[in-house]
């Protein structure tokens, strides 16, 4: 019963060869894969008092490429600067490269320094600044304030 277990083909090529392997066919080199190209898209800038955070991103709102002053190596205070935000800039333009992305529409959340760094560096890289929107949140009266104290 044994010898009717039928063996690879491979097994069989060893064994004929004697004990040698059979070389595997090299393999086409395909084409190299092109990225859809989006010329319009949006960059969204998250500029906080400890950070600052870049997403480009297609109109419809799917990330084509991000970065953060510490992905960049930024620490500490650093992180927060306006030349932080540039350079986080030409990485995330330097990501992007590939789409083919040329227009932007801007959309800026936060208070931080690195507000104006970011919007002058997007012009900087070559991207055509389309509008300029502050999306910060506002609180339209806020939450309840605490009791006054007893003393």
């Amino acid at each position: 019963m044994s010898e009717e277990l039928k063996q690879s083909p491979v097994a069989e090529a060893e064994t004929a060869e004697s004990g040698k392997k059979a070389k595997a066919k090299p393999r086409a080199k395909g084409k190299k894969k092109t990225r859809t190209q989006v010329p319009q898209g949006r960059a969204y800038i998250q500029a906080t008092y400890n950070n600052t955070i870049v997403t480009l991103t297609d109109p419809n709102g799917n990330v084509l490429a991000w970065s953060s002053a510490g992905v960049n190596g930024f620490k500490g205070p650093k992180k927060a600067t306006p030349y932080a935000a540039s350079v986080i800039v030409k990485d995330a333009c330097e990501k992007v490269a590939d789409y083919g992305l040329k227009e932007v529409s801007v959309f800026i959340t936060g208070v931080g320094q690195g507000r104006e760094g970011a919007l002058r560096a997007l012009n900087a890289n070559g991207l055509n600044v389309l509008s300029i929107k502050d999306v910060t949140p506002i609180p339209h009266n806020g939450c309840r304030p605490p009791r006054p104290r007893r003393v």
